[in-house]
């Protein structure tokens, strides 16, 4: 009988299923566009029950190439995915309300409006910025509109997933860190942030690390293939993807640019509160790590979301029509040929997101402004970089990855500001990612690290893939 290892991306802009052997060779891919309902005034989001059939639906079809083969069974299952977006469970396990996108800017008013003391103490207690970004807000925004809080349970998205194919309700360290209701001094529940929502840290399950087992499937709807397998929460997309091509250690960077464009930086210890107070006043982020015992400066623009909307107000929504563009974008000089001022693009900042084009010459086209786009994306990361640089010691390697940095033009624009940039060729490294934490959770006690290293080996062979949709 085949015996495989899948990991699951719960990702902003399409979801993704992976299968892999045992030793990490890939043998397909499945994957969905993210079921996102848009609404006004830029909120995003997706009903609970419609993110979870999108995962069945994946596992519907990998069934089908897989039984081709004969007879398989999956041994374990990890969920990877977007960080900043959950749900409220009641005691049933019903959601009470719908996923809302981490770039949804619900809950700015509410986290605004929370005491000015809690405010100044949020950023270093959490390491996080105060804004709409950070789960509290948005589930001050659900209570200021009517949720009921006690007796309710927040799960992030993956944490969710697992929860419903049938795994437990459980809180992964790098993504409740992302929450505002950790402090990242001890990785405990911050008693403030309770207070401020009203209710006890009973909002949270037990945390655990990445690539813990936490169950096994038993959701009806899973072919029977897929029954019994170890299930795993494997954390946060962009350190997943990280630990996915090797890029672990603290003198690298890691740029991973999705619909987020994450620099991700390896810590080997936490930073002092006032170092995460003035990280996160320039808007990065000091949380733990999917490594166990390791922490993470995370920096993060929405430079790939205002990418994706610029393609769309140009009528390009297919990978010919990217190819197109990019080779257009290669043919001019790096800063385009618009005199100074006349085509500017801003809102990439992580507390913006919303496109805005000023157009004051004659002579644009999409090239040039697809150029001005990535030319935006440049200037937020390099102050970001400085920021970074002035706490910690300066990187000295990129490692780039992400749907973007398959564009010639996107690579072209950040080897300008990142130093010694190499672009990792795993074209799934969160859904890998996610397989290789999978395969950890049934290795008990093995060393994290030897895993890792076996399981992304296997890679680099890649006639075993079957299919991809």
């Amino acid at each position: 009988m085949n015996e495989y290892m899948v990991g699951v991306d719960m990702g902003s802009t399409s979801i993704k299923l992976l299968v892999a052997d045992p030793d990490g060779r890939q043998v397909l891919v499945a994957s969905r566009r993210s079921p996102w309902t848009n609404r006004e005034h830029g909120r995003t989001e997706m009903p609970a029950t419609v993110a979870v059939d999108t995962v069945r639906e994946l596992a519907r079809e990998a069934d089908a190439l897989l039984s081709a083969d004969g007879p398989y069974r999956v041994r374990a299952l990890g969920v990877s995915g977007m960080a900043e977006a959950g749900v409220l469970l009641d005691g049933t396990g019903r959601a009470v309300a719908p996923i809302m996108a981490w770039f949804d800017p619900r809950g700015a008013e509410e986290i605004a409006a929370t005491p000015e003391t809690f405010r100044a103490e949020f950023l270093g207690r959490t390491g996080l910025p105060v804004g709409p970004l950070a789960s509290i807000a948005k589930i001050l925004h659900l209570r200021e509109n009517g949720a009921e809080l006690r007796g309710r349970t927040f799960l992030n998205v993956p944490e969710y997933v697992v929860h419903a194919l049938g795994g437990p309700r459980v809180a992964e360290y790098s993504l409740v860190s992302r929450t505002g209701l950790l402090d990242q001094d001890d990785s405990t529940p911050w008693e403030a942030a309770f207070d401020v929502l009203g209710v006890g840290p009973d909002l949270l399950s037990e945390r655990v690390g990445a690539g813990t087992a936490v169950g096994t499937i038993s959701d009806d709807a899973m072919p029977a293939g897929f029954q019994g397998a170890v299930l795993t929460v494997a954390g946060h997309d962009h350190l997943v993807s990280a630990v996915a091509v090797g890029a672990v250690h603290s003198g690298q960077l890691y740029d991973s640019m999705g619909t987020a464009e994450a620099l991700v930086r390896v810590l080997d210890a936490p930073l002092p509160f006032d170092a995460r107070e003035r990280l996160a006043l320039a808007g990065i982020n000091t949380v733990r790590h999917v490594l166990p015992g390791k922490y993470v400066l995370l920096a993060g623009t929405k430079s790939g979301l205002l990418m994706r909307r610029v393609l769309q107000l140009l009528g390009i929504a297919d990978a010919a029509g990217r190819a197109r563009i990019d080779e257009e974008v290669m043919a001019l000089p790096l800063a385009g040929t618009v005199a100074a001022g006349g085509l500017l693009v801003s809102g990439a900042r992580n507390d913006d997101g919303v496109l805005k084009i000023v157009a004051n010459s004659d002579g644009l086209d999409p090239a040039e402004l697809f150029a001005a786009t990535l030319l935006h994306g440049n200037d937020m990361c390099a102050e970001l970089m400085d920021v970074m640089d002035r706490e910690v010691v300066a990187p000295t390697s990129t490692v780039l990855t992400g749907g973007w940095s398959s564009m010639a033009s996107v690579v072209r624009a950040r080897r300008q500001v990142l130093p010694d940039v190499a672009v990792a060729t795993h074209d799934e490294a969160t859904a890998f990612g996610a397989a290789l934490f999978a395969a950890y959770a049934v290795r008990v006690g093995a060393d994290f690290e030897s895993v890792a290293a076996a399981f992304r080996s296997g890679h680099s062979d890649h006639e075993h893939s079957k299919g991809r949709s």
